[in-house]
């Protein structure tokens, strides 16, 4: 109880302080597990890439390449329009509260709660993960340790790597964590920022967990040490949202790997597990959304079903 109400009010105190942070607070129930709007832009400059559009929209490269598979990512094309997929699906955990990061989608979620009316609000930021070879793990942990202008201690299995490094890396433009870190109770595991912003959106660290430098002060400020921290792999996701169903589906070549996972089974398998009737679904969206895997929620529920929502 204490951890929320610490997070409640230093989510209205930097609401308050950064107006840009206002656009990337949702609400939610567990009726409507669907937040934001996909929306369209213009490529306006003739050297202007979707990397750049990723970073002005507050989204990783990885989702805003997804959305636009016909677009060449690097020169798209002056005038071009685009997907801006601004929406997404809540992963599904057994409780909101902390973060949760799912490493299929490279998104993490700050949840909290909002003074006394009991609206549940979180806040949502595209990451950058673990290359292959270094997969970020999956797992429950807890925020240990925070620090403003980080050193970079540089691991010893790094260093192997690069041996020109020095062991202690100062603050400063040349520092990979960027301005802010905060430390998981896996030791050597870190959300940090980045002076690589590039690396938004793809597996490209060791392991540690990066967000833009403009984001990384937010979620500092929004994370107590002893919040939660659950990392999940979930390529599909189900939400509802005005009594519709939505699948959000992500190609994760790095994500459950088995002979036996299916991306069809496991919609299914999330549909009855939630409960949800399948008379509503509408069986070729279902499965155009899961052979496009385009990253943006696709409503599946059948055309003719309308639930009740008068009370």
């Amino acid at each position: 109880m204490v951890l929320h109400a610490l997070f409640s009010a230093v989510l209205l105190v930097a609401l308050a302080s950064c107006p840009a942070a206002r656009a990337e607070v949702y609400s939610y129930d567990d009726n409507a597990t669907v937040i934001g709007a996909v929306s369209v832009a213009t490529i306006t400059g003739k050297g202007e890439s979707l990397i750049e559009k990723a970073r002005e929209f507050g989204l990783g490269y990885n989702e805003i390449a997804a959305a636009n598979p016909g677009l060449d990512p690097f020169i798209p094309g002056k005038g071009e329009m685009i997907t801006v997929p601004r929406s997404w699906v809540l992963p599904r955990v057994p409780s909101y509260d902390g973060l949760v990061i799912n490493l299929s989608e490279m998104r993490l979620y700050a949840f909290l709660k909002k003074g006394k009316d009991g609206r549940r609000l979180v806040a949502t930021f595209p990451i950058g993960i673990g290359a292959e070879g270094n997969d970020t793990p999956t797992g429950a942990f807890t925020v240990v340790e925070k620090r403003e202008n980080p050193s970079w201690h540089v691991p010893e299995s790094i260093r192997k790597e690069r041996p020109g490094l020095p062991r202690v890396v100062p603050p400063g433009p040349d520092n990979p964590l960027g301005s802010h870190a905060l430390r998981l109770s896996l030791g050597s595991l870190l959300v940090h920022g980045t002076n690589r912003p590039w690396g938004v959106g793809r597996r490209v660290s060791h392991g540690c967990i990066r967000l833009y430098p403009e984001d990384i002060p937010r979620l500092y400020q929004l994370t107590p040490v002893g919040a939660k921290v659950v990392i999940v792999r979930q390529p599909v996701k189900i939400g509802v949202r005005e009594g519709r169903i939505h699948i959000e589906v992500h190609e994760d070549p790095a994500g459950p790997v088995h002979e036996r996972y299916d991306y069809y089974d496991e919609a299914m398998l999330l549909l009855t597990r939630m409960g949800l009737d399948a008379g509503r679904i509408d069986y070729d969206r279902l499965e155009q959304a899961i052979k496009e895997k385009s990253g943006v929620p696709v409503d599946i529920s059948d055309r003719g079903f309308m639930q009740d929502t008068t009370p």
